[in-house]
């Protein structure tokens, strides 16, 4: 395996990561999964690898980014949905004493 299969299993494995944690593992949200693999797999000219790797590397960095402005905004309060992050701090707080939450706070 050359350099070039190193650097596109790396991109592979980082873009996929980003997708699971900023996405979701849920199974209705697996095309997104689906797809970059698939999108991987496809056997192309040596010539359209490196777009195809700066376009993974470019949406993994927009994903992170997306995230990141997201939490800027509710630290700031500014008026977005927040029902996301008043559920992951209720579930981080019953999980610091050894509870779960009731149904009602689940999402």
């Amino acid at each position: 395996m050359g350099s070039k299969g190193l650097e596109t299993g790396r991109v592979y494995r980082v873009l996929l990561k980003s997708v699971r944690k900023h996405i979701g593992k849920e199974e209705k949200k697996r095309h997104f999964t689906d797809f970059i693999t698939q999108e991987f797999r496809k056997t192309t000219d040596d010539s359209a690898i490196p777009q195809k790797l700066k376009l993974a590397r470019d949406y993994n960095y927009l994903l992170n980014n997306v995230l990141h402005h997201k939490e800027l905004l509710y630290s700031y309060g500014i008026a977005v949905d927040r029902s996301d992050e008043v559920a992951r701090t209720l579930r981080k707080a019953a999980a610091s004493v050894g509870l779960q939450l009731p149904e009602v706070y689940r999402a």
